[in-house]
């Protein structure tokens, strides 16, 4: 097999640059996930003040935080949630995340529904549809917003085809005494497979 060292591309010019030899990888699939859920608080800010205490609330503030859309493929698996000492400082951590920030006194709601399709012929698992509601109107909306969302992908493109089955939903809901207030709840993946397609 051979590998493409870029820099050996700058001295072979530009006809060897259009011309690389190597191995042709497709988009990665993401394959291993876990779910947490945070809050926090900060009288100075949100970024770097009640959104950071959220993220070490849950978990993964260690991490560099990257949001998909919300798509599962078919292959994904829960696991349980790492300890700390077993996120890298500074690795980048993908995920399909809700995040509601608020003032003193509000409340807070962020939440994720996901459900997962099957073949309406086969039964085989396709794939998995989330969708992430954040705001500050409570639990009871919350939770109305995720159904109606999730209903709405389903049948604007799978009804036809699939079932949507085993669906799961998580908030977190979190009313600050402090000038800045943050929820969050997430799905955040840990691995992937890379299809070699060429």
């Amino acid at each position: 097999m051979n590998i493409v060292n870029f820099s050996d591309l700058q001295s072979v010019g530009q006809a060897g640059a259009n011309n690389p030899t190597g191995i042709i990888i497709g988009n990665r699939i993401p394959r291993s996930y876990f779910i947490t859920n945070g809050a926090g608080e900060s009288d100075i800010t949100i970024h770097a003040g009640s959104y950071h205490l959220a993220l070490r609330d849950a978990g993964i503030e260690m991490a560099n935080i990257m949001t998909y859309s919300s798509i599962l493929p078919g292959i994904a698996t829960e696991i349980p949630k790492p300890e700390r000492h077993q996120i890298i400082h500074g690795s980048v951590m993908e995920s399909i995340m809700a995040v509601s920030h608020v003032e003193k006194g509000e409340q807070a709601n962020a939440g994720i529904i996901f459900g997962w399709l099957y073949n309406k012929k086969n039964n085989q698992k396709y794939g998995g549809l989330v969708c992430e509601h954040d705001g500050s109107y409570g639990e009871e909306r919350l939770l109305k917003n995720l159904n109606d969302s999730l209903e709405e992908l389903y049948v604007n493109g799978f009804e036809e085809d699939y079932d949507l089955r085993d669906t799961y939903t998580i908030t977190k809901t979190f009313v600050p005494k402090k000038k800045h207030g943050t929820a969050l709840v997430s799905l955040c993946f840990t691995d992937y497979i890379y299809p070699v397609i060429g």
